[in-house]
């Protein structure tokens, strides 16, 4: 089934339909390698079709791992905040992305985006139990009970209860690593907040089995490979 190339790109695109024609009038973009002026010019499935030199995906669904910086909202649109959609290249951007899960506006790491619902609950639901895995700094040294505390899962000071987590030493006390199944809102610092104590930074390295790609700097991004989205899908119970 064929698509006029205008819409085909404005599906894939965060830029408006009238920004779309005028790269396709400006010879900025091919479709399998020939430049094509003509907005109302047909793709077909197997097209090959480049923006600026960079192929854009006709795949339904896209799965983006990002580095997120701290300072940026983990929120599709927000006027007045830079978001993690407002950090992807202009040739990623869809209008149907949106982050799996929120990290807090000052915690770094580890964010998926994708447009795939599905998937996303999938990842995110507790009940499917895919770890995600925080480094954390803090104010006062980790004492050894707060081990059997994040096992017991621990209560939060509105009463919530938490499911059982790991925590993890290193050499530094006052650094650690957190395992999580749950995604509340600040959880983290609100865990450690119930003992007495203060998160001074906070930073995801993973998701289920997927590590965040260490040549990804703060704000850098890329599309997760087949193998990466099958781990994390190998990681949940459904």
């Amino acid at each position: 089934m064929s698509e006029r190339l205008d819409k085909w790109l404005s599906d894939r695109s965060a830029d408006s339909r009238k920004e779309i024609k005028t790269l396709i009038r400006g010879r900025q973009v091919r479709v399998n390698d020939a430049v094509v002026t003509d907005p109302g010019h047909h793709v077909v499935p197997g097209d090959t079709v480049s923006v600026r030199g960079v192929v854009v995906t006709a795949d339904q669904f896209v799965y983006i791992m990002l580095n997120k910086p701290q300072g940026v909202v983990s929120v599709s649109s927000a006027p007045g905040d830079r978001t993690v959609i407002d950090l992807l290249p202009p040739q990623m951007r869809r209008p149907d992305l949106f982050p799996a899960g929120r990290l807090d506006r000052d915690t770094t790491g580890f964010v998926l985006i994708t447009n795939d619902g599905e998937f996303a609950h999938r990842i995110l639901s507790p009940k499917k139990h895919v770890d995600k895995v925080y480094r954390v700094s803090l104010r006062d040294p980790a004492q050894e009970s707060y081990i059997q505390a994040f096992a017991d899962g621990l209560v939060l000071g509105d009463g919530t209860k938490c499911l059982s987590a790991v925590l993890i030493f290193s050499d530094d006390p006052r650094c650690v690593t957190v395992r999580l199944r749950e995604g509340r809102y600040h959880q983290v610092k609100r865990m450690f907040a119930s003992l007495g104590n203060q998160v001074v930074q906070l930073h995801r390295e993973s998701i289920g089995t997927v590590l965040l790609d260490p040549a990804l700097a703060p704000g850098e991004c890329r599309p997760l490979t087949k193998e990466e989205i099958q781990k994390m899908l190998d990681s949940s119970d459904g």
